[in-house]
């Protein structure tokens, strides 16, 4: 079998290049190899007339009307030449008087022109569509087909001698310029030897300016017309890497026909015979001569083989397929080759060298020990691990690089010898830890994967090394970041979670008490929106400071998420009652919080959880003091509230109640009733306060003291208030446009100010309704100018230059009523009704009301009295100084149209308390 198989390789090497094809590419590169070794001259019989650039310069028009074709003809025959082959497209008409005059020509020139059809695929892809020439040009010329194939690797060799158009067989062109006939013969291959610029060319404008020395080129030649110039796009690849256009193509088909070159191949039984014989010579030859006789023979044979289809395709129009035997004498070289070589040695030398390789160019520290355990291998990798090059290292024992003391090193070298047992499973290593040491005496981490074989020069150990101080160091710090805010160092939820586990287990076990405080940040969103993230990351961080200097290291701080934190601790450590700590915690943020040159003031709001009552456990605890944080921020800023099991349901009521009002905004029970507003001094109507009511479908109308403060708190908030401005306004602009120019004031929401831009809205709903700025007044409350201040000012003043009035709502119910009407740009004050229902009866609230009267005058605010009830406060009222008013004295809060039958008669009325 042995001396059989190099024949069973060429045998096997024959038949996938003849399943495959394979050896046509061979065969083509062949033949064309063989047109560069004979290059011949064109018989210059043929020449092509170029449609050239020059030609499309001169001229300066594309396309060409046909009379300048008409012409050349005349040219031609003029210049004696024989026939005329036009490679140019003649299937569609032009213009009328050109096509005349071309087929004048083709008459008067006697039938000598030939006129191209072609094949071409339709738009879409489907059946192919045949070109003509127009009837009128073909009944005065002889007609050819142009087509050529195009082969699979993009270029063209061979040439039809004809093709079938419809029901009959027509000529190609080079066929019938040639003087031949089609016969059915089968395509043939261009003699590609004929060298293309050989081929005599002139420029179409020099022929049809009628130069003489290019007509004298034209005399008794057969004439070829066609496109030349790049731009036209009519180029074919061709043998030898080159690019003929079509003219050019078509003549050196016309070439090899008049030449008697047009080419075929052989028949397959020459090729059949050289490989029986070239195999026989090798059967016979392979055991009775040396390799280098045979390869001698092959190379010889391949070369003669070759050298004699050279000449034979020079001499006569044959080309011999020799691929086929090139492919066979390549298969007994490889196999020569194959019987030659040591794989065994080759694959170890190949194996020696690739190990080296490796070794060297890896990152890890690779170290081989033989078996006393001194270093044999050390690569870079080491060197750069331990500081040591390889000349310091080769010979020296491995504990060198072991700092542990002599019982450490003899344990790591114990394991390593349990390298000799992993030899008996495949792939089998130890991988173990020890402290290693560098050349400078620094100790660091090391991990080593021991492995060892049986060598030539006995048991061998490998050790790839890894420094993994990098490694622990990352480990700690994912295990840090798996228990601590990244941005704070407190611990996180995970680390609370488990801390209140804990806690609560030891309380469990000492009938203690745990408390968790769940710390919410008051307005921590302005501070992200109006400065940044950055400083709001400094927020956070101050917070979490704050929050380690108060508590003592027995609690747990932790932050929870955005601007939540969290305390828990043992209350029995606490020192305090929980609720006093509460308020300690709450105390520490009334001083502003530092961070660099700016001062925050932040106030927090506390949820207090307590085990056992408020949670049996850390989900429980953590739950109920988030839901104990939403009541305290509901309740107002900067308080504390204790979780108790009522705060659930009245929770679970405000999630109802913010349904059924995100319902009633969408079907519209939400309708404004208005409440007058007064001069004091005689009863006329100045305007009207607009107030939200909701009209329930079972309840009938909700108070708004029931609703608005879940509206204020909730995502409603922003929408609504627009709802209520846009309603107002339209409201105000219908009064207006019916002759009564009612002020209509507006309580204006917190949500609209942080939402965006409020005096851009204000002005775009001015403009939209077309109601007089002036009719128009927005009552802002204290929370409202808690925000940014600077902000707010703007926002004001910007309001009052569009001609809006401001007015400060609720006025002297605040903490800092005074203050704000010397910082802001206000029009006037509301006071507020707590102080004027008890007016005549309470000698504090009179004087409150006196003060704020006489100091609006000097600020020159406009005072508005809220809650009168009786002609008696009224009268009181306008005798210190006040100047308008609103109450049920004058009208309660009503519907629109109630309002317009009360106080809008034709004209404008006094309105009489009587």
């Amino acid at each position: 079998m042995r001396r059989h198989r190099p024949h069973i390789l060429v045998m096997i090497a024959l038949a996938v290049v003849l399943s495959t094809g394979w050896h046509g590419a061979l065969r083509n590169a062949l033949t064309d190899l063989r047109f560069a070794w004979q290059s011949r001259t064109a018989s210059g019989n043929v020449v092509v007339v170029a449609i050239d650039a020059p030609s499309i310069d001169q001229i300066g028009i594309w396309p060409w009307p046909r009379r300048l074709h008409a012409e050349l003809l005349h040219r031609l025959e003029a210049a004696g030449a024989q026939d005329v082959a036009f490679d140019v497209d003649f299937s569609t008409p032009s213009d009328p008087a050109s096509d005349e005059a071309l087929v004048t020509a083709l008459r008067e020139v006697g039938g000598s022109t030939i006129l191209p059809s072609f094949k071409q695929p339709t738009p879409n892809g489907g059946a192919v569509h045949i070109n003509r020439p127009l009837k009128p040009f073909s009944n005065q010329s002889w007609p050819a087909v142009v087509n050529v194939a195009i082969e699979s690797d993009g270029l063209v060799r061979r040439y039809p001698v004809g093709e079938k158009l419809g029901d009959a067989v027509m000529p190609s062109m080079a066929v019938v310029l040639a003087g031949q006939d089609a016969n059915r013969r089968p395509p043939f291959l261009i003699d590609f030897g004929i060298r293309a610029a050989s081929v005599p060319s002139v420029s179409y404008f020099d022929v049809l300016r009628g130069d003489a020395a290019t007509l004298d080129k034209l005399r008794d030649k057969k004439i070829i017309v066609g496109a030349t110039a790049l731009e036209l796009g009519d180029r074919f690849s061709v043998p030898n890497g080159k690019s003929v256009s079509g003219p050019v193509l078509q003549a050196l088909a016309a070439e090899s026909i008049l030449q008697n070159r047009m080419l075929r191949w052989t028949s397959d039984v020459g090729m059949i015979i050289g490989l029986g014989l070239i195999c026989l010579a090798m059967m016979y030859s392979w055991r009775r001569s040396a390799p280098g006789v045979r390869v001698t023979i092959l190379v010889a044979a391949g070369a003669g083989v070759e050298l004699a289809a050279a000449l034979v395709q020079a001499s006569w129009p044959l080309i011999i397929d020799t691929s086929l035997f090139h492919i066979a004498i390549i298969a007994y070289l490889t196999a020569i080759a194959l019987d030659e070589i040591d794989f065994r040695s080759l694959l170890g030398r190949i194996a020696e060298s690739r190990f080296h390789r490796i070794a060297m160019s890896l990152g890890d520290g690779l170290i081989c020990t033989d078996e006393d355990h001194r270093i044999t291998v050390w690569n870079p990798g080491a060197s750069a691990i331990f500081g040591y090059v390889p000349t310091e290292m080769i010979g020296r024992p491995f504990e060198t690089l072991c700092a542990e003391p002599a019982g450490g090193g003899a344990k790591a070298f114990a394991m390593r010898d349990a390298a000799r047992q992993a030899l008996l499973v495949p792939g089998g290593a130890v991988v173990v830890e020890f402290q290693g040491r560098r050349k400078n005496g620094e100790t660091f981490p090391v991990e080593a994967s021991f492995s060892g074989w049986q060598g030539t020069d006995g048991f061998q150990y490998g050790a790839i090394l890894r420094d993994i101080s990098v490694r622990k160091r990352e480990t700690e710090r994912v295990r840090y970041l798996a228990e601590h805010d990244a941005l704070t160092g407190l611990a996180n939820r995970n680390m609370l979670h488990a801390s209140l586990a804990n806690l609560i287990a030891a309380a469990g076990r000492r009938s203690s008490d745990v408390a968790l405080l769940v710390l919410g940040l008051d307005g921590f969103q302005q501070i992200n929106d109006m400065l940044g993230h950055s400083a709001g990351d400094l927020v956070l961080r101050a917070v979490a400071e704050r929050l380690r200097t108060k508590v003592d290291g027995k609690a747990v701080v932790a932050r929870l998420s955005g601007d939540e934190f969290a305390i828990a601790l043992d209350c029995t450590e606490a020192g305090e009652p929980i609720v006093e700590f509460a308020e300690r915690i709450a105390r520490a943020f009334e001083a502003p919080l530092a961070t660099g040159a700016r001062q925050h003031r932040v106030r927090i709001s506390i949820g207090v959880a307590v085990y056992p009552e408020g949670g049996h456990n850390a989900d429980d605890l953590l739950g109920n003091g988030h839901l104990a944080l939403s009541k305290a921020k509901m309740t107002r800023r900067g308080s504390h509230v204790i979780f108790e099991s009522a705060i659930r349901q009245e929770l679970e009521n405000r999630l109802t109640l913010e349904s059924e009002l995100a319902l009633a905004a969408d079907r519209g029970e939400f309708e404004l009733f208005y409440q007058p507003q007064v001069r004091l001094v005689d009863g006329s109507l100045l305007g009207a306060e607009a107030l939200i009511r909701w009209r329930h479908p079972v309840r009938g109308y909700v108070s708004p003291g029931e609703f608005m403060p879940v509206v204020n708190t909730s995502s409603l908030s922003e929408r609504i208030a627009n709802w209520v401005m846009e309603t107002a306004c339209r409201q105000a602009r219908a009064w207006e446009s019916s002759g009564n120019s009612v002020r209509v004031a507006i309580n204006l929401s917190p949500s609209q100010l942080e939402s965006g831009d409020l005096a851009h809205s204000v002005a775009a709903l001015l403009a939209e309704t077309g109601l007089t700025p002036s009719l128009l007044e927005l009552e802002v409350t204290e929370d409202i100018l808690l925000h940014d201040e600077s902000r707010v000012l703007d926002m004001f003043e910007r309001i009052q230059q569009l001609g809006v009035r401001v007015l400060f709502d609720d006025f002297g119910t605040g903490y800092a009523s005074l203050s704000y009407l010397k910082k802001f740009p206000l029009d006037g004050l509301k006071i507020d009704r707590s102080f004027v229902l008890d007016l005549l009866a309470d000698s504090d609230d009179a004087a409150i009301v006196g003060s704020t009267i006489g100091l609006s005058k000097q600020l020159g605010l406009t005072v508005v009295a809220e809650g009168i009830e009786n002609r008696a406060t009224a009268d009181f009222l306008v005798s210190m100084g006040c100047e308008e008013g609103q109450g049920y004295f004058f009208g309660r809060p009503m519907p629109a149209g109630a309002f317009e039958r009360q106080f809008l008669p034709a004209e404008l009325e006094a309105v009489s308390a009587a």
